[in-house]
């Protein structure tokens, strides 16, 4: 056995398999922050995150919310199917960055900070830019269809 090579070679079935598992984590992950935006899962719901963002300042919140919560559906769906990963990814990158630069604004990076640091929303927005250079990977409704 060739350890260097069991160390650090790799090939397309471990790569496609890795990007699967990682999208469909991630992406399962957003779906159910978007789904609790709604009241779907967990405690929360869109008139308390309504609330919490017009508390912060944010303009038109009722829009900004909702774009948020379609973004976290859409995008998390997208990118666990693997379809339009890329696109997905950005819009994805982008709501992490407008979520740890408004939502966390002030707190630090660690998520355990009073109030909550941004560390949660910039490693996801870190994933989803892993994901946006890997692309989707074999295992995927983009490697079928395009």
């Amino acid at each position: 056995m060739d350890w260097g090579s069991l160390l650090v070679d790799t090939n397309l079935l471990f790569t496609s398999l890795a990007s699967f598992i990682g999208r469909l984590a991630i992406g399962i992950c957003f779906v159910i922050h978007g789904l609790g935006k709604l009241g779907v899962v967990g405690s929360g719901n869109m008139r308390g995150f309504v609330e919490w963002l017009e508390s912060l300042g944010v303009p038109m919140a009722p829009v900004q919310a909702r774009m948020a919560m379609l973004s976290e559906i859409a995008g998390g769906s997208a990118l666990a199917l693997g379809l339009l990963t890329r696109p997905a990814c950005l819009l994805l990158i982008f709501t992490m960055i407008v979520a740890g630069r408004i939502g966390h604004k002030g707190a630090g990076y660690l998520i355990t900070n009073d109030p909550p640091g941004a560390e949660y929303p910039i490693n996801l927005a870190v994933i989803c830019g892993v994901f946006l250079l890997l692309g989707p990977g074999r295992i995927s409704l983009d490697y079928w269809l395009f």
